[in-house]
């Protein structure tokens, strides 16, 4: 019988070795190592998929997910890519590397330890949207390293598509960013990575990605490592397995490395050479190379290939393995500071215990210094208390991402409201981070969100209106201007905007700014929420907990319709009588309550409130929980205004 030809879309390179077939890569090979960089939802993980599948990676008849490389369960949820993940395809005689990058810039740490991994790199930009914050972020770091770009226009099958305006935004932010003249002349394509097609021409129609993979052959440099001399190799990101333990990956910049062979482990430093006795000796129990989706187990592999290998105690980030006789350190990773802080405290909350399988303060801390092993933006500080532990991040979704891992891992804790952390200046002048803020807003909701801004010390820099109804603003706001305003943001627009942010600078301290305008509702008693209670607390403001719920003393229940926050009884129920009217027996209903998020939660509370975190339930409570302390607090904090 007859196999059938693939689809025409599907290009067949020259010569596919499969790597099956071919498992020892340790021979010289044609190499290109290459990340994929863009900003959030602008088609990069669907490129990748198409990538894989023109390649020859999938057989023609397996079913494969979408997003595949996406295989975290928080990035599918959410749609967006978190870790950086490494893949490879074969074009003919040359195997491609490729790297998938976040496109947030809250986990700007992933971009900037796996670009030393690589030579050149892809920069998507959506057709319609042009570059974007985010873009902005990661094409800088690339660029600053001296990467070869090539520039993918995303989505020209939009109907708002505008290919050559986006064409000529990119060269301007290439000017921005002080690319160099090689840098600056760099390959365009045009491609809908949902169609799987890519043009070198905006005129000629693509049909697969033959354009794109033959681009990438031409215009990215091979790794430039000696194979011939002493073993090199940096550690950029790590893994684990419960049989072969800690996982080092990175790429080899010099030499070759074979299993059973000793290498030496070199501690943080300074880039030269090593003084023997200051370094860890271990043998490579296992040697991996990437291969399509999985990592193929090989004997030997040289210069310029990305590998993982296993083996070895005492890995972090940023390490150098090298061979014995020669342990010359390579440059650390430098990964920018972090902004935002918040605390992770032990739940001691009424309910304390019941959800949760890692509750206590020794086991937090453990969970908090093993993330430090592989999230490089991540700072995690010890406090006064042994209850409560200081954690740094980029921001508010890098420290949100964190926390729901941990609740998913069966961890039970509480978080205050985030901080910004502030700087000195040379004069000893007080210095905050400000963000880059990017929004798309629909003109009647313009002049809203220009009130909502101006309060929170938000400074325009720029205004487009391309005329189709939408408005593009820039304003440079400190980050505080920032906590709590998306989901006001989302309730002024309608649900229509899109709010974009990344960080721009330290500068000047802005001032003080205004708080949350509206109290809590503040249960006074623990029990169960009773329908007919909530039915009589619902026209005082909004509620988060429904009818069944364990609440506490202390426990926010409700956001307050005023200023101030109120105590109320949600465990209240309707008295029993023999008495029968037409008013009391009236059907009691209830508004759905206002979903408690994590980002909402982080958003919305003040200095005195926390968050319990537990694998089932998120909850607000005071950090007091009797009304009795409250108001005595308050009664100081007037004394000490006055």
């Amino acid at each position: 019988m007859a196999i059938p030809d693939r689809p025409s879309t599907i290009p067949r390179p020259p010569r596919l070795y499969c790597a099956a077939r071919n498992p020892d890569i340790g021979r010289t090979v044609q190499i290109r190592n290459i990340a994929i960089i863009a900003h959030v939802d602008h088609g990069k993980t669907t490129l990748v998929d198409q990538m894989l599948r023109q390649a020859g990676v999938f057989r023609a008849n397996q079913q494969v997910a979408e997003r595949v490389m996406d295989s975290n369960p928080l990035e599918r949820e959410r749609g967006i890519t978190i870790l950086a993940k490494n893949t490879a395809v074969r074009w003919g005689e040359v195997k491609i590397n490729i790297v998938d990058t976040p496109g947030h810039a809250d986990f700007g740490g992933e971009v900037e330890r796996i670009l030393r991994m690589v030579d050149g790199f892809l920069l998507l930009v959506d057709a319609a949207e042009g570059p974007m914050p985010q873009t902005r972020f990661v094409a800088g770091k690339a660029l600053a390293l001296g990467l070869r770009p090539i520039v993918v226009i995303n989505k020209i099958d939009r109907q708002d598509a505008e290919p050559a305006r986006v064409h000529d935004e990119v060269l301007e932010l290439f000017l921005d960013l002080e690319a160099s003249d090689e840098q600056f002349h760099c390959p365009f394509l045009y491609a809908s990575s949902r169609q799987g097609i890519a043009s070198t021409d905006l005129t000629v129609p693509g049909t697969d990605l033959r354009p794109l993979f033959e681009t990438i052959l031409a215009a990215v440099p091979p790794p430039s490592g000696n194979p011939s001399g002493p073993f090199q190799m940096l550690v950029s990101t790590l893994d684990h397995s419960s049989y072969l333990g800690r996982i080092a990956i990175g790429r080899i910049e010099r030499g070759r490395v074979r299993v059973g062979e000793m290498v030496a482990l070199l501690p943080l430093g300074e880039p030269g050479m090593v003084a023997e006795g200051t370094f860890e000796r271990a043998r490579v129990a296992k040697l991996f190379a990437f291969e399509g989706l999985e990592r193929k187990e090989v004997v030997v592999a040289a210069a310029g290939e990305i590998v993982a290998l296993s083996g070895l105690e005492g890995l972090e980030i940023g390490k150098t393995i090298t061979q014995l006789d020669v342990p010359e350190r390579l440059a650390g990773i430098a990964v920018e500071e972090p902004t935002i802080s918040v605390d992770f405290v032990v739940n001691n909350s009424p309910l304390a215990g019941r959800e949760g399988k890692f509750v206590t303060g020794r086991q937090l801390r453990e969970r908090l210094f093993r993330e430090l092993e592989r999230n490089v933006a991540l700072r995690v500080e010890e406090t006064d208390s042994p209850y409560a532990f200081a954690v740094s991040g980029r921001g508010e979704l890098h420290l949100g991402i964190l926390m729901e891992t941990m609740r998913r891992e069966g961890y039970e804790f509480q978080v205050s409201r985030p901080r910004i952390i502030p700087r000195e200046g040379a004069g000893g002048e007080r210095l905050e981070p400000y963000e880059e803020l990017l929004i798309d807003v629909a003109e009647p909701y313009l002049g809203v969100v220009m009130e909502k801004l101006g309060p929170r010390r938000a400074t325009l820099i720029d205004m487009r209106n391309p005329g189709q109804g939408m408005v593009r603003l820039r304003f440079k706001i400190p980050a505080r201007g920032l906590l709590g305003y998306r989901s006001e943001f989302l309730t002024d627009t309608r649900g229509t905007g899109t709010l974009h942010h990344r960080f721009l600078e330290y500068d000047r301290w802005a001032g003080p700014l205004a708080g949350r305008t509206r109290g809590a509702l503040v249960a006074d008693r623990q029990g169960v929420a009773v329908a007919y209670a909530l039915f009589n607390l619902q026209e005082r403001g909004t509620l988060f907990v429904q009818p069944g719920e364990a609440v506490y003393e202390g426990m926010i229940v409700g956001e307050h319709a005023r200023p101030g926050d109120l105590d109320v009884n949600a465990t209240r129920e309707k008295k029993l009588s023999n008495i029968r009217t037409t008013a009391s027996d009236e059907m009691v209903t209830l508004e759905p309550p206002r979903p408690v998020t994590l980002e909402l939660a982080l958003e919305y509370i003040e200095d005195d409130e926390l968050i319990e975190v537990t694998p089932s339930s998120l909850r607000l409570r005071k950090r007091e929980l009797g009304a009795t302390e409250r108001r005595k607090l308050a009664r100081q904090a007037r004394a000490l205004d006055e």
